[in-house]
Parts: structure tokens; sequence; C-alpha cells
């Protein structure tokens, strides 16, 4: 039975990668991703990590997407259609392609992977105690500087949105 569901998740999502990349409208390529998104926590689901399924689907299918949504509508280019790129273009993305599946597939298929038993259960106070810990091991400092570093992506992401003032163009005028 799961691996049925597996299938189902892994053709579901490749589907809807596939529909994300080829839509020339920019609000269904980004609902195209949201359902990739939540395939990929289904899969989390479906090999019982329930704490990466969760942060995918609060942080990745809820928060990105919405950001995303959000700044599409913020630059008023929801019914946006995208310029289809020229055939040449095309047959050399369909080349890199073929040559990543290439070099994925042999890879894949000449190491032997095995099987390994983890013993070892981590539990969400663990995960929470190593991310707010300021002691070996801890990472609080990289947590904080990348909410600083969302902070002003955020706020650049604004100003570029809004654009020019209206003050400036008040003061020229005078």
């Amino acid at each position: 039975m799961e691996k049925i569901i597996f299938y189902i998740l892994a053709v579901m999502m490749i589907v809807f990668a596939i529909t994300a990349v080829t839509s020339r409208k920019m609000l269904r390529s980004v609902i195209y991703l949201l359902f990739v998104l939540c395939g990929v926590a289904g899969i989390f689901f479906l090999i019982d990590y329930n704490f990466l399924a969760a942060i995918q689907l609060t942080v990745y299918a809820g928060g990105i997407i919405v950001l995303i949504i959000f700044s599409v509508l913020l630059v008023h280019h929801i019914e946006l259609k995208l310029d289809m790129a020229k055939p040449i273009r095309q047959i050399i993305t369909a080349i890199g392609c073929l040559i990543g599946i290439g070099v994925f597939l042999t890879t894949i298929y000449s190491y032997p992977f095995k099987v390994v038993e983890n013993s070892n259960i981590t539990t969400t106070a663990q995960i929470g105690s190593k991310l707010l810990g300021y002691g070996e091991g801890g990472f609080i400092l990289p947590f904080e500087v990348i909410s600083v570093v969302l902070l002003a992506a955020m706020i650049g992401a604004i100003v570029i949105a809004k654009g020019k003032k209206l003050s400036d163009k008040n003061e020229e005028t005078i």
C-alpha cells in the first residue's frame, strides 16, 4: 500500500512540476508549485518524518507560496502571460535536462545503496533545543542571522514593488 501511495505522490509531483514550468500564466505556475510542495510533505508523512512534513506544509507550502502570491499581486501581473522561449533555447534546455537525468541515473545505479536502520529516535523537543541552543552544537546564531536576512529581503521587495516616491516627483516641479 505504501508503494502505491508513493507512486501516486511521485507522479503527481512530476506532473505538477512540469505544468508549473510550462504554464504561461504566473499565478497558475505558483499554484502548481504549491501542489508539488504538498506532494513533498506527503512523502515526508509517508516515511514517518512528521516534523519535517509539518515544517514543509507550514513554511514552504504555506508561507513561501503565500509570499510569492502576494508579490505577484503587488506588482499587478496576476494575469501576466509569459513569453515562450525560442525553439533553439527549448532544444538546448531539453538536451541539458536529458544530460542531467543521465548523470542522475548513472549515479543512482552505479552505487549500491543500503538501507541503514537508525535506532536513534529524535524528538521534537531535541530538535527545538538544538535550534535555539547557544552552546556546542546550537544553531541560534545562524537562526538569527537568517531571520535578519529574510527581513532585509522583505523590506527590499516592498521597496521595489512600491516604486518611485511621489514626493520626489513633487520636489522636481517646485
